[in-house]
């Protein structure tokens, strides 16, 4: 990755002094995988193969390493001799498989997707992502809706507006490009994704003020995943994740 850590052909020079330290308390040796959902790059292996090579070095200088560790959850599912003796499942704990292996931006693209298992791995998303209707509007032939008039109604709109925003960590992006569950059924965001608002059409679609909108998650029959919200506007489902913000209420159950 050459962000952190040491070099995998420089030990020799760099480790003897540290390992020496009386103020050392080694805990594990790890590495963190630049391309472990990338199937067609050659860079895993080798970097698999680095770090055994590292891992018998360091034995090598006499010391016990107490633990080892190199798979995210990428390369959990990837490859089983990167399990060593822990694995660092990330985006997996959330139900949602890593880009590349079905989660988001699959072949298609850019990012080839992992192999089976992965890809057929029964995976159950552990959160979702809700707010409610809080106006109902109707919109004339020509009339715009949100800043800049980015959306114009071609015929006589029903657009709901509810109160949830890029403050709260929905991407701009979404404008004219996303989907919410309301109803029961989906419905396309229109105009632009502000601060705190944002619209959508609920042309035919029988909605009252109250009504529940799902951004991830299911309602009745339909499901919008954080996989289809990355889809929707070219990114990977970590960004969707972690840009939900801190001022959203979390429910547990």
């Amino acid at each position: 990755m050459n962000r952190l850590g040491f070099r995998h052909d420089n030990l020799d020079w760099t480790l003897p002094g540290l390992l020496a330290s009386p103020d050392l308390d080694l805990a594990a040796v790890y590495t963190h995988f630049a391309t472990a959902d990338d199937p067609s790059h050659p860079l895993f292996e080798e970097q698999r193969a680095r770090f055994e090579h590292a891992l018998a070095r360091i034995g090598r200088l006499g010391v016990a390493v107490p633990e080892r560790h190199a798979a995210n959850s990428a390369a959990l599912l990837r490859d089983e001799r990167t399990w060593f003796d822990m694995v660092r499942p990330g985006i997996l704990l959330y139900g949602v498989l890593p880009s590349g292996s079905g989660g988001g931006r699959g072949a298609e693209g850019g990012i080839p997707r992992l192999p089976p298992p992965a890809s057929r791995l029964d995976l159950r998303p552990v959160l979702s992502l809700k707010s409610r209707v809080v106006a109902v509007k109707n919109v004339r032939p020509g009339e715009s809706v949100g800043y800049g008039g980015r959306f114009v109604a071609d015929s006589p709109r029903t657009v709901a507006t509810i109160p949830a925003g890029y403050a709260d960590g929905l991407d701009t992006r979404l404008s004219g490009r996303g989907q919410v569950l309301v109803g029961g059924q989906r419905a396309p965001i229109v105009g632009a994704v502000s601060m705190d608002m944002l619209a959508i059409d609920a042309t035919g679609i029988h909605v009252d003020p109250g009504d529940e909108v799902v951004f991830l998650g299911e309602q009745g029959t339909e499901r919008i995943t954080a996989a289809d919200m990355a889809d929707a506007i070219g990114t990977i489902p970590y960004e969707i994740l972690c840009r939900i913000g801190s001022r959203i209420e979390r429910v547990y159950d």
